[in-house]
């Protein structure tokens, strides 16, 4: 057993020196998907990612054809073979064959853009996931007109959505602080 997992190293690291593959350093890309996609709120952006994580179900914060083919299947819009690895093909800029959370999110915003064959795998699934891509669209001249405004307006959002959560934080801190207090006396009769 082990003699084939290094065998299976030996051959994938010998792909690498070759330029058949990439090795992982080389697709490792640190984005911070809040500023990249500025078209979505916070909370959309964090509803996109629990729809991910949910069909992410090898957990390796990628959705592979399997994952997308069962997706597709639980939105009631099965794919073939050649339409999943089309889809994957459309929105896969590092040419993994496999989505991840940022091409995923490119999906939306493609979507939200209008930039997506109608009809197509991808297009369906930006309407069919739960989360409602139409409040972003710019199909018509008043959609235009309002997202222009909302983008205009989404970095003081963000950074007011930010200082909510650290508001949230300090009051959670402050309770607990408080129990500890009240259970630290509440010890102290017991000595």
């Amino acid at each position: 057993m082990a003699t084939d997992e290094l065998a299976q190293k030996l051959a994938h690291r010998t792909k690498i020196n070759e330029g058949e593959e990439q090795g992982d350093a080389h697709r490792v890309k640190v984005v911070n998907v809040y500023t990249e996609f500025p078209e979505f709120t916070r909370k959309q952006i964090k509803d996109f990612e629990k729809t991910f994580k949910k069909y992410d179900t090898g957990g390796d914060n990628f959705i592979d054809m399997m994952e997308l083919k069962y997706m597709m299947e639980k939105l009631e819009a099965p794919q073939t073979h050649l339409g999943l690895k089309a889809m994957i093909k459309e929105v896969d800029e590092d040419m993994d064959q496999k989505i991840s959370f940022r091409e995923f999110l490119l999906i939306f915003k493609k979507a939200a853009a209008g930039e997506l064959a109608e009809g197509s795998g991808l297009s369906q699934l930006a309407q069919l996931t739960e989360i409602n891509v139409d409040e972003t669209g710019v199909g018509g001249a008043k959609d235009f007109f309002e997202s222009k405004i909302k983008v205009q307006s989404q970095e003081n959002k963000f950074y007011q959505e930010i200082l909510d959560e650290q508001e949230e934080r300090k009051r959670e801190a402050e309770t607990k602080k408080l129990r500890q207090q009240e259970f630290k006396a509440k010890a102290a009769i017991f000595k």
